[in-house]
């Protein structure tokens, strides 16, 4: 039998972390299959594989796929797999897990979707298919969309969206829509097809601006899979896709220097979690000044001190009239529910989540949201309610400052080896209660008073062992140059924190008391404060977690302590609280000395 050295043995390990099957494995390190399913089994390989959030994962494997230009019949298939059912991915993540295990099976060669055929094509058809796709390549102009008619975008609008999608679709000609909504309703698979429809009709370029690259990825993906799933077109561009009518659909994040030369009608998705809005504001109405070009704004509430909320309520409308020209503008739910033109020619719509379910969206279990979340909680996430950052221990304005375009961290490579080299990290761990999820964060060391503290990445997980969540914690380990690992061993989080122990003995327990988390969160104000912590401007939901947090007084005492709604059986803003045990790796006023010996 051929012995193996650690390091292949460690670089095959790696490999199927990332999504390789064994027989790609086996061909890129020499070692034979059986030997690798050997390792696989012995060592619990595919306890470390979690991959990101599925949209994430399936949002990067089309807009890969896509740009092959001499597709492999396993990647045509997996591509096609991958788009027939990706538009339900934000409501209906069972559907999506589905997808993905399928993805990652027609990776390893041994499955074909039952959406396209019975039984497996011989090697006759196969060929034949490659040969048409090759002449239909030969023949036809790039992102050649002249075969979709009216009549075909007709019956997929009205066979695929909610009456609430079709309202938006009635008033797209409004020139300023403003749609305040609930998460998961379809409003980004829906204005992505909205985009695409407009420009294969009249050729007029479209504009999507998110907080994040990563986030306008995802308009991209599923307008890829709308037009290969639904109107057999295969598009493709990297910043921008050109329809063979000249229509150019446009993907840029909020931090794109070029955004202002651009023109077309304009999309800013989650516009209540984008940072400094104003200045956003007047570039992007730069874009779509022409009386010809629309504005579509659209997101989950925030804070009523965010920027973007004075347009919203109407408060930037009458800033600049005098007290007897001033308007009252009516926001309440009733009013806006149906839609509403204001006289600031704004239509604003309101969507709950009980919106959406008596407009036929039945991809929600409303009891089921109110078991699992706080009333504060559901109330935001779901039902458009603002959060009061009045009684939140952290302000919107200054988290928001804290959010940065991670671009420009050149050394940190998430798909590498070593992601962020022999650079020093610390982790934080949150355990799941009975209803929430596990967070991990990583965050990258600050090696002098200048540096920032930045959080590389937070993975979420929940319903596993204790053993599992080790698992996830060891691997970060092995690929970083871990200096502290911060656990919350109040309750089941001990289970986890003897674990990681046996690979990382200086683990810090961290038990709950009103001291520790007193301590705790004046320390993540202090950076949060200072603007000495940053994250991706694309992650709202680090924001929306620390503005979770309240100040509270303990029962029969006057003491004062820190919560989220917190018990033994639900646990909430935990990607705050994970955040916050890696912080704890430095005391609550940073030591000075090595800075003093960098500056002689």
């Amino acid at each position: 039998m051929a012995k193996y050295s650690a390091e292949i043995k460690e670089t095959a390990k790696k490999l199927f972390i990332k999504g390789w099957s064994i027989t790609e494995i086996s061909a890129q390190t020499g070692v034979n299959e059986r030997t690798l399913y050997n390792w696989r089994d012995a060592d619990e390989w595919e306890a470390f594989a979690a991959p990101d959030t599925v949209e994430q994962a399936i949002t990067r494997r089309i807009n890969a796929l896509i740009e092959i230009d001499n597709k492999t019949e396993s990647q045509q298939r997996e591509l096609d797999s991958l788009v027939a059912n990706f538009g339900n991915l934000r409501i209906n993540i069972a559907q999506a897990q589905k997808l993905q295990a399928e993805a990652v099976a027609i990776s390893k060669g041994n499955y074909i979707p039952h959406e396209f055929r019975e039984t497996a094509p011989t090697e006759d058809e196969l060929k034949q298919e490659k040969k048409t796709r090759r002449k239909r390549r030969e023949k036809a102009p790039k992102n050649d969309i002249s075969g979709i008619t009216q009549k075909q975008l007709d019956e997929f609008r009205e066979s695929h969206f909610f009456e609430y999608q079709l309202l938006w679709h009635e008033k797209k000609r409004q020139r300023t829509r403003f749609i305040l909504k609930s998460r998961q309703i379809g409003a980004t698979y829906y204005f992505a097809y909205e985009a695409f429809e407009d420009a294969v009709l009249t050729g007029d370029n479209q504009i999507f601006l998110s907080a994040s690259r990563d986030q306008a990825e995802v308009f991209k993906a599923y307008i890829i899979a709308i037009a290969k799933e639904h109107f057999d077109v295969e598009l493709k561009g990297q910043g921008v896709i050109i329809l063979s009518n000249g229509a150019e659909i446009r993907f840029l994040s909020t931090n794109s220097r070029t955004a202002q030369s651009y023109h077309g009608h304009l999309y800013v998705d989650e516009v209540f979690w984008i940072p400094d809005f104003e200045k956003l504001w007047k570039v992007a109405s730069g874009m779509s000044a022409h009386k010809k070009w629309r504005r579509t704004l659209f997101s989950t509430p925030s804070a009523q001190s965010h920027q973007a909320y004075p347009m919203w309520s109407g408060e930037r409308f009458n800033k600049a009239r005098k007290e007897d020209d001033k308007v009252e503008f009516d926001l309440s739910h009733k009013t806006l529910k149906d839609g509403v033109l204001g006289i600031d020619k704004i239509w604003r719509h309101m969507v709950t989540v009980k919106d959406a379910e008596a407009n036929g969206c039945d991809l929600f279990d409303i009891e089921e949201l109110q078991i699992e979340y706080t009333p504060d909680e559901l109330s935001n996430l779901f039902m458009c309610v603002f959060i009061d950052d009045a009684k939140s221990v952290f302000a919107l304005n200054q988290l928001m400052a804290c959010m940065v375009d991670t671009d420009a961290w050149s050394d940190y490579h998430p798909e590498a080896a070593r992601p962020f080299g022999n650079r020093p990290v610390a982790l934080g761990y949150d355990p799941s209660r009975t209803r929430d999820n596990a967070t991990l964060a990583i965050l990258a060391i600050p090696l002098s008073p200048q540096e920032k503290w930045r959080v590389l990445r937070h993975i979420s997980y929940n319903g596993q062992n204790f053993q599992y969540q080790a698992n996830r914690i060891k691997e970060i380990v092995e690929t970083h140059n871990v200096k502290h690992i911060g656990i919350d061993i109040t309750g089941i989080g001990y289970g986890v924190f003897e674990h990681v122990e046996n690979f990382f003995p200086r683990a810090t327990p961290i038990t709950y008391s009103v001291q520790t988390k007193t301590e705790l969160v004046l320390k993540a104000q202090g950076e949060v404060e200072n603007q000495r912590l940053q994250y991706s401007a694309g992650d709202k939901q680090i924001t929306q977690a620390f503005m979770m947090i309240t100040k509270s007084v303990t029962p029969g005492s006057s003491q004062i302590t820190y919560a989220a709604n917190r018990s033994n059986t639900t646990g909430h803003a935990d990607v705050a609280w994970s955040i916050m045990h890696a912080l704890n790796y430095e005391p609550l006023v940073p030591r000075r000395k090595s800075s003093m010996k960098m500056a002689s």
